[in-house]
């Protein structure tokens, strides 16, 4: 070493000062680019993808060639810059070297090019793993006799040294990653995503129709008001039924119905020859699974019973879609059928809104998990059925009761505009 110039060591000194920077770069990008971008172009046949998902398929390789060449280098440079200090200060500037040298290999070496393959991953790895692919393959010798060691002294220390895939999203990091994809992702198909994923929690009973708003034929009624029935309905299909919905005989598409009596053939018998067999739903079935029972049994309407087979309600497959893609409305600017903006900024609801209707279309965030409706929440808070003029808040939301019955509330108005965190309004009371 003593013979080769100083100008040819410091040459080598810089070569390996950048070879340091192109490891710690190549590291850092391999582990931070994007596994599911990475996915795609590499189905897409990019040849600089498709090397670096090769080369993820056996992180360990990776980076154990990665460590082998970015230590390498740095102990070298680290004799090298020992050899320059010695030539040019004796033995003194060895310790001035390993000060000089520290510094050097930490900025150009680690985080310079570290933060510049975080914020640029594919840029960095994709032309790295031209270098790094045939290196791997001519040192993987060397690398699995490391890997081995490796392995080994982590089943020494009692370590589980598996193989996971630590990339598998659960539905509640999806649900993050979307969130955080709003810039990405419109808003629209933003909040259906979250409509898919927020199924699994949502049960049948959370969107029913409560059994005592079912429209449904009354078999015992007259010929005449079933066909007026019939004729002025607003639902597709609708079910029959002897004096209580608990008596349920079967389901009627108004397509079938209105054909026999453009026949002259409509009768109560002829009603329900062409009516479907009920199909029930347990409650507490969730949304996900529904939607699915819904196709694999080729229904579009289904009565929702309890353990002892009582009918709670009535859900539809056009409720579950709703809860992915909104309320389907014939107005595009309506917020729900059930809810009367007012003149002064105030807000008419029929008490009978279900608590996840009334939070989607206020953007609110009342519970859900004490009641389905507006008027269950508010008699659970109240323990009483109310007057109507009484005021309260929810979680902060002002509500007043405009009208009730004997049996519950009817209809409340909400002031959107007074409405104050819960926080705030704990510490007001």
């Amino acid at each position: 070493m003593n013979d080769i110039p100083l100008s040819i060591l410091f040459g080598i000194l810089v070569f390996l000062i950048f070879s340091s920077a192109f490891f710690s770069a190549t590291e850092t990008s391999m582990m931070a680019i994007n596994r599911y971008r990475l996915r795609n172009l590499a189905a897409k046949k990019h040849h600089g993808a498709q090397r670096v998902s090769k080369l993820l398929e056996h992180p360990d390789r990776l980076i154990g060639i990665i460590l082998l060449g970015n230590n390498f280098v740095n102990i070298l440079a680290s004799s090298i810059a020992t050899i320059i200090a010695v030539e040019l200060m004796g033995e003194s500037g060895i310790a001035v070297a390993a000060i000089l040298l520290t510094g050097i290999i930490l900025i150009f070496g680690e985080v310079t090019p570290k933060t510049i393959a975080a914020l640029h991953p594919e840029k960095i790895a994709f032309p790295t793993s031209i270098i790094i692919k045939p290196m791997l393959v001519t040192l993987y010798p060397l690398v699995w006799i490391i890997n081995r060691i490796g392995d080994f002294l982590i089943r020494l220390l009692g370590l589980n040294n598996n193989e996971n895939d630590t990339h598998r999203l659960t539905s509640e990091e999806l649900r993050t990653l979307i969130h955080e994809a709003g810039g990405i992702i419109h808003k629209r198909h933003q909040q259906m995503l979250l409509g898919i994923l927020d199924l699994e929690k949502i049960t049948v009973e959370d969107i029913m129709v409560p059994r005592n708003e079912i429209i449904g034929i009354d078999m015992c009624a007259s010929l005449d008001v079933i066909i007026e029935q019939l004729v002025n309905s607003q639902h597709t299909r609708l079910p029959l039924y002897k004096e209580s919905i608990d008596n349920a005989v079967g389901i009627v598409h108004l397509r079938k119905s209105l054909r026999l009596l453009r026949n002259n053939q409509l009768d109560k018998d002829s009603l329900l020859q062409i009516a479907r067999e009920l199909y029930f739903v347990p409650e507490g079935t969730p949304l996900n699974k529904q939607l699915f029972n819904f196709q694999r049994h080729q229904r579009r309407i289904g009565l929702v019973v309890n353990e002892y087979g009582d009918i709670q309600g009535l859900v539809t497959l056009e409720d579950i879609l709703e809860e992915i893609v909104g309320e389907f409305t014939t107005n595009p600017d309506a917020i729900s059928p059930m809810i009367h903006p007012q003149e002064d900024s105030s807000i008419l609801v029929d008490a009978t809104i279900s608590v996840r209707e009334l939070n989607r279309a206020m953007q609110w965030n009342l519970p859900t998990n004490k009641a389905k409706t507006l008027n269950g929440l508010i008699l659970d808070y109240l323990e009483v059925i109310p007057e109507a003029g009484i005021s309260l808040r929810l979680n902060g939301y002002p509500i007043e009761i405009i009208q009730t019955t004997s049996n519950g509330i009817k209809m409340v108005r909400l002031h959107p505009n007074r409405w104050q965190p819960p926080q705030l309004a704990k510490l007001k009371n």
